[in-house]
């Protein structure tokens, strides 16, 4: 067993690697979204990275029932017939720049660079550098990633996993943009190796909402549709989601919905710009005249008061129904369809009021207000984010949101139900195609008639179980199919230290990133296409398929040249892998050279996938079916609907400290960061800023602009995040914001949901400390 690591001192800067020298000015936040700078921040990031023809070729094809997904957001398409001919947001623009750069990272660049020098670099760097164009190695004790051949590679990694002294001291990543076809055969290899070690981003992200609507609807996806929104929803709760970046998409459909007359709510302890006034690029009124408001209210939640939130909303509707029995539940729903309801009912009864506005933030008035919108509304959408599922608390918040849905009947009919908005592009494909340590039997089952091999049945590890297998030196090979997992992940130091205890560590991947610097004893790099590339195959040109958040798969289709002839697709890597370790038992080569091939396989194991071939091949492929939606079934332990008892609580913060929550900046997707600017947050040429409430600065005896130290507190010892500029921002007292990965440092590994195990990056007890009163220099305050 591996020496068993120190606990991390805190020392460490963020997953990105030091800070980059940098004097980030603040202007204050913005009172609106997109717009003309929307077009020309798209315009110039995209001919910067692509050039004006390769920009064309790429952006006119992104989601296009002829072109390719976006590699950005898992958001939804409209119908094939009302899809613009600009069908991206400035987000995917830079995604699609990003992935499709004229810069290569090749033997040169890693022949000038040697690992001590690359970890000098902030993540920022070293994605900025351009595409993996060539299989790369480094040995042991080498100082220099060098290049190896591709059969080397695979041999390599094969001798590596066929020698374990047991499966289960490997792990298989998997990170949200992997198609589903290449997902599909990567838990089949892993499950031929004998391990159910699939850990994926989903564990980090929204696994609390798999978990809350699995137990309460028996489905653990939403229930609703692109129409559901645009065209048939009466009232819009947004929660603890920032659709303005992290979903820009999303406004356009809340756009539609409003000219229709929908309402729509907004609650986040930080105001944003997607909130606020919409400036549609792709309309006069958008570039040229007002914009359209979009939230008619807008909520100020105290960071992980969401679930008072909800519990205070359920309790004012049993409040007017006892008052006024029928004006306010669907008794006929709830009496059919759900089981549960008298026990929480009594539980909302005996609610204080008090504690509600106290965990909550919000005053019993504001909540009754919404209440009154709730009851003006015959369908009501819940949509949320991260914002909601990466607390201690995460699935009883959505357990309660389940709850209020139920109390009316909104669910399984249109304009109604629960929306958790999924972030990469087919995170939600990879769970549906077998990326679960938890898969359950009647997928292992198919997955034996199919193949003829028994798979194993114990679960396997998550995402912070791999953490810490690997910090206690359980696991021997790390292999990564695609993503930035030491970026990614929780406790910064204890995950880089847990990679190098393996013996090797793999990554597929288009760029260089930091988990690529935090490698084991030995390493490899292997450089795929992209989402924007040709795949060419023996038996032609291939198509892949993703899964987006509303549950419609459709094709994607690259269309520019691969970068470099070394590049290899995900597919045929995992398959030409599953090959060199077992042979052709399973048809590894034959499923590499025809995707059609996993097609038919996955149709004979996943349901929903029947005709899959013929299907998806339709302009806008296919809907999955959900059958609380589709025909108000539960598939639950007791066969309906699960109304549950959630007692509201929130994240204790002791006297002088404050609770942060981690947010992406708008030039920023997942761990990817584009630029150092943030223009909806009026922040410029910096990331290391830490977002404070005017009330909490002047208690902590700091000056907006003050040089600060993020100090978390944890029951195992503290974390430090040094070197923040501190910004008054309206946020709620006592609740602070800064930007992930560079926070990541500041969340113990030992610190997540219940149920879920989730990471809880967006509720950190933290102490804020001044690193000078009087010498520092100051943030500069531009005008706005």
């Amino acid at each position: 067993m591996a020496e068993q690591p120190t606990h991390p001192t805190g020392t460490n800067t963020s997953a990105g690697g030091p800070p980059p020298a940098s004097e980030p000015t603040s202007s204050g936040p913005k009172k609106s979204s997109a717009g003309i700078h929307g077009i020309t921040e798209s315009a110039h990031y995209s001919i910067e990275e692509m050039g004006p023809k390769r920009s064309l070729q790429t952006l006119l094809s992104v989601n296009h029932v002829d072109g390719f997904d976006c590699p950005s957001c898992a958001w939804g398409d409209p119908d094939p017939d009302h899809r613009k001919i600009a069908e991206f947001c400035e987000n995917g623009a830079k995604a699609v720049a990003w992935e499709a750069t004229r810069k290569r990272v090749d033997v040169a660049f890693f022949a000038e660079h040697s690992i001590a020098d690359l970890r000098e670099r902030d993540g920022h760097w070293l994605e900025a550098q351009g595409r993996l164009a060539q299989p790369m190695h480094l040995a042991p004790g080498a100082t220099h990633y060098a290049p190896i051949t591709w059969k080397d590679a695979l041999t390599l990694t094969a001798d590596r996993l066929r020698g374990l002294a047991d499966p289960d001291r490997a792990v298989f990543y998997t990170s949200g943009r992997t198609s589903n076809e290449a997902a599909f055969l990567y838990q089949l290899l892993a499950r031929r190796l004998g391990t159910n070690n699939l850990p994926d981003c989903s564990n980090m992200c929204h696994e609390s909402s798999g978990a809350a609507l699995t137990e309460t609807l028996g489905v653990g996806k939403g229930l609703i549709t692109y129409a559901d929104i645009t065209e048939h929803a009466d009232l819009i709760i947004i929660v603890g989601q920032n659709p303005g970046t992290c979903h820009p998409r999303m406004l356009t459909a809340l756009e539609e919905a409003k000219q229709r007359g929908a309402r729509i709510i907004a609650a986040n302890p930080l105001p944003e710009a997607g909130f606020a006034r919409f400036h549609n690029p792709q309309t006069a009124r958008g570039l040229a005249g007002p914009g359209t408001k979009l939230a008619d209210r807008y909520l100020p939640v105290r960071i992980n008061g969401d679930l008072a939130l909800f519990a205070g909303l359920n309790r004012a509707l049993i409040e007017q129904e006892d008052a006024r029995p029928g004006s306010a539940l669907d008794h006929e729903f709830i009496d059919r369809y759900c089981d549960g309801f008298e026990a929480a009912a009594a539980a909302w009864r005996a609610l204080d009021w008090s504690r509600i506005e106290t965990l909550s933030g919000l005053s019993r008035r504001r909540i009754k207000d919404c209440a009154a919108e709730v009851l003006a509304a015959d369908s009501v959408i819940v949509c949320w984010a991260m914002g909601l599922t990466q607390h201690r608390n995460a699935v009883a918040t959505i357990r309660e949101i389940v709850n209020f849905h139920l109390l009316r009947g909104n669910i399984g009919r249109p304009g109604a139900g629960p929306a958790p908005i999924r972030g990469h592009s087919n995170v939600q494909g990879d769970r549906t195609m077998g990326i679960w340590e938890k898969m359950p039997d009647t997928f292992l089952d198919k997955l034996r008639e199919e193949f003829g091999f028994d798979p194993p049945r114990a679960h396997g590890l998550d995402t912070v179980d791999s953490i810490r297998a690997m910090r206690d030196g359980k696991v021997d090979v790390f292999i990564g199919l695609g993503g930035n997992f030491a970026a990614a992940t929780p406790d910064t130091e204890v995950t880089e230290a847990a990679l190098a205890t393996c013996a090797l560590t793999v990554h597929v991947a288009t760029k260089l990133n930091r988990s690529h610097l935090c490698h084991g004893t030995e390493a490899l790099l292997l450089p795929c296409l992209g989402r924007t590339e040709r795949d060419q195959q023996p038996s032609g040109e291939q198509f892949v398929t993703v899964e987006d958040t509303m549950a419609m798969v459709h094709a994607s289709r690259g269309r520019l040249l691969p970068g470099s002839p070394h590049l290899r697709s995900e597919v045929a890597i995992v398959a030409d892998l599953g090959h060199t370790l077992f042979g052709d038992d399973l048809g590894w080569r034959a499923m590499r050279d025809d995707y059609a091939l996993i097609r038919r396989h996955i149709e004979h194991i996943v349901p929903g996938f029947h005709a899959f071939e013929q299907r998806v091949r339709q302009p806008g492929g296919f809907m999955l079916p959900r059958a609380p939606r589709d025909s108000r079934t539960f598939p639950t332990s007791t066969g309906k609907a699960r109304f549950t008892v959630n007692p509201p609580t929130a994240h204790e913060v002791p006297p002088g400290h404050l609770l942060l929550t981690t947010v992406r900046s708008h030039d920023q997707f997942n761990t990817t960061v584009y630029g150092l600017d943030d223009r909806y947050r009026g922040i410029k040429g910096g990331r290391r800023v830490v977002f404070l409430n005017r009330d909490d600065l002047r208690e902590l005896h700091l000056h907006d602009g003050d040089l600060v130290d993020l100090v978390s507190v944890n029951p195992d010892g503290e974390r430090r995040a040094p070197g923040f500029r501190a910004v008054r921002y309206p946020t709620p007292r006592g609740c602070a914001a800064a930007y992930y990965p560079e926070t990541n440092v500041l969340v113990a590994l030992d610190s997540t949901a219940e149920t879920s195990n989730t990471p809880t990056t967006k509720s950190i007890v933290i102490r804020v400390e001044p690193v000078s009163l009087t010498t520092q220099p100051t943030l500069r305050r531009m005008s706005s």
